[in-house]
């Protein structure tokens, strides 16, 4: 088992509890309509978008989707940077051209999610692939829900990355819904990770509440990956608490449910498990949260204040730049 230092424990804790208040200051500003666009929680999957991520190296490659907030956290992107995407403003990481965590930033190690559920898995191999060739020793991870397992994407990329041993972890967050599709009706499998085999690659379940267990268990996916042993499938078996986003007001999910997985917790559950190593008290965890709300809402106070972007940048950074004096593609394919 990873040994995981006293101050390592603490920043896992810093990065969930920053994902959740990040997203209930999102929650207001959507309300207020501050926010540009749709609001996609990941409130009850925060240990897995963190643990996973947390696993990973400099110089390692995220595909995040739209509710893996806490992955992008890890990465290091700002309370700033997130609340600037969703109110569309100039200082965005997308400046201002695109909403929720549809941004990226490559010298970062950070690959813009897709709309389209599924197409990060072949992209992400591609990176893989693309990494190998320069004899770089670079993982790469990306995130898919149950739904989008049911995509050809999804196997086409997965199976790309299986065939050519390829050093990519893909998580397959199973939330239970597929926006209103209840998971029994998306699979007959009886998990995720039984499809693993169907590659020849391994494939592992795991507790995506528990952010330590997700944590060991991406370790152990990248470190196969690292040493050449090619993908992993990773099932995180979580709860999405929310609607498909925060106007849909999920009346097709049993109220008996939710109260089933609110009593699983991830952040409570890891508060627990802090306490019980005699790591720390409620009052250090207070502390913590109460420096963390104060920086979310100085930073979201800064975001309202700054301008959106300015009519004439629309174009700019859309198309690619000409490269000077450069022969044209065709003519160098007659050559």
């Amino acid at each position: 088992m990873s040994e995981l230092t006293r101050e390592q424990k603490f920043e896992i804790y810093r990065l969930l509890r920053l994902n959740r208040t990040l997203e209930e200051k999102l929650v207001n500003l959507y309300r207020q309509g501050k926010v540009v666009g749709g609001l996609y929680r990941s409130l009850g999957q925060e240990a897995t978008s963190v643990g996973t991520a947390y696993a990973l190296s400099p110089g390692d490659v995220l595909g995040p989707l739209i509710r893996n907030l806490g992955s992008v956290l890890v990465m290091g992107f700002s309370p700033r940077d997130v609340l600037a995407q969703h109110m569309a403003r100039a200082s965005s990481p997308s400046g201002g051209k695109d909403c929720n965590l549809h941004f990226g930033a490559p010298e970062r190690g950070v690959i813009s999610s897709i709309s389209m559920l599924g197409a990060l898995v072949p992209v992400m191999a591609g990176i893989a692939l693309g990494a190998r060739l320069q004899k770089k020793n670079v993982v790469a991870m990306t995130y898919i829900g149950d739904g989008g397992t049911s995509t050809g994407a999804f196997h086409e990329g997965l199976n790309f990355a299986a065939v050519q041993k390829l050093p990519l972890v893909v998580v397959a967050e199973n939330n239970g819904w597929a926006y209103s599709t209840p998971f029994k009706k998306q699979t007959a499998a009886r998990c995720l990770a039984d499809r693993a085999a169907a590659y020849g690659i391994p494939g592992e379940t795991v507790d995506g509440n528990d952010v330590l267990a997700v944590y060991e268990a991406a370790k152990r996916a990248v470190a196969r990956a690292r040493a050449g042993d090619g993908p992993t499938l990773l099932e995180a078996k979580t709860y999405r608490m929310k609607g498909h986003a925060e106007h849909d007001g999920q009346a097709y999910v049993p109220s008996e449910e939710l109260a089933e997985w609110a009593a699983r917790d991830p952040l409570e559950a890891y508060s627990r498990v802090l306490a019980a190593e005699g790591l720390a008290t409620a009052d250090d965890l207070g502390a913590i949260d109460a420096v963390i709300s104060e920086r979310v809402e100085a930073d979201a106070s800064a975001v309202e204040q700054s301008p959106f972007p300015a009519p004439e940048s629309a174009l700019e950074g859309v198309y690619a730049r000409k490269v000077a004096d450069a022969e044209p593609a065709v003519a160098r394919r007659r050559s």
